[in-house]
């Protein structure tokens, strides 16, 4: 077990049992398996795949640490020596007034909250400045139009355009780009830039992100991630969950032909395509909500500062 220095807890804190975590933690594990067991042996076998790798290669949380189960801030795991050199984890006493022996665990430090600060008072902002503007529900996927527009330098080669190049083209020309998201904006060809309702740039990112857009919706999962061991693993997952079917929409209504891969296109050029668009968008911005204020939750009961 590592040597770093017992730190003695003076309010009960919630303490679980090896039994009860290791528990939830297996659980966790065999949920993970089922959601990302398909791309670990399409990784193996050395193919990719354009919708589901995007959620590890973009936001960069690679499946094993997405198994690692964590309880969240202010919660003790005992007996828990795998935790001793996991990031953001200190060993704490519980003591005992009995006299015997001290109960140690494990569980987030607050040394670590204190450095991810600034990450906090940054998501708490973002997601509750997005949680209280109504969604928006025009953009009808064109982001991903927009990054193939005018040129031959498209992002997933291995796959064809549904369209070709002049069809896309004229998709993009037939309709006012919308796009409220600076991460996808920023992948948008240099003729296409001109064309989106308004110029995005980093900065403006608290005054522009809506909660209809599919892009904020899948970046829960980001901010959760880049909180852990702060948030819970069960959240977490939930926002990975809800990622997975927003990038399914988001490249069902790319121009990409993904029906060797078995996605129907959502056909966004035609009235009913856009419709069937706005349907799905909605129902994913529905279950944002509830994970967005989840997290923001999380954020406002972490300890203030000292």
């Amino acid at each position: 077990m590592s040597q770093l220095p017992v730190r003695t807890v003076s309010e009960a804190p919630t303490v679980l049992s090896a039994t009860e975590w290791r528990a939830r933690a297996a659980a966790h594990r065999d949920r993970v398996d089922v959601l990302v067991g398909p791309y670990l042996r399409r990784r193996a076998a050395g193919s990719k795949h354009p919708v589901i790798d995007f959620l590890f290669t973009y936001y960069g949380h690679k499946p094993a640490q997405l198994k690692r189960w964590h309880p969240g801030f202010g919660v003790v795991l005992s007996d828990a020596p795998e935790y001793s050199e996991a990031r953001g984890y200190h060993r704490i006493s519980l003591g005992d007034p009995t006299g015997d022996s001290p109960v140690t665990g494990w569980t987030a430090d607050p040394a670590f909250l204190e450095k991810r600060r600034g990450t906090v008072e940054f998501v708490t902002r973002l997601l509750s400045a997005t949680a209280a503007r109504p969604a928006q529900l025009s953009c009808f996927g064109l982001h991903e139009w927009a990054m193939v527009y005018r040129t031959d330098e498209v992002r997933h080669q291995q796959v064809p355009l549904r369209l070709g190049s002049a069809g896309t083209d004229a998709v993009v020309e037939s309709m006012q780009l919308r796009c409220t998201h600076f991460d996808a904006f920023r992948f948008f060809t240099p003729e296409a830039v001109p064309r989106n309702i308004e110029s995005l740039t980093r900065e403006d990112q608290l005054r522009r992100e809506q909660p209809g857009c599919l892009h904020a919706n899948m970046d829960i999962y980001k901010w959760g991630f880049k909180l852990a061991p702060l948030v819970n693993s069960e959240l977490l997952l939930d926002c990975f969950e809800l990622a997975c079917a927003a990038r399914e929409l988001d490249m069902k209504a790319s121009p990409y032909d993904l029906s060797d891969l078995g996605y129907e296109p959502v056909r966004i050029e035609t009235p009913q395509g856009r419709a069937e668009y706005v349907r799905g968008q909605a129902e994913i911005a529905d279950r944002a909500e509830a994970l967005r204020q989840r997290l923001l939750g999380i954020c406002r009961d972490l300890p203030a500062p000292d």
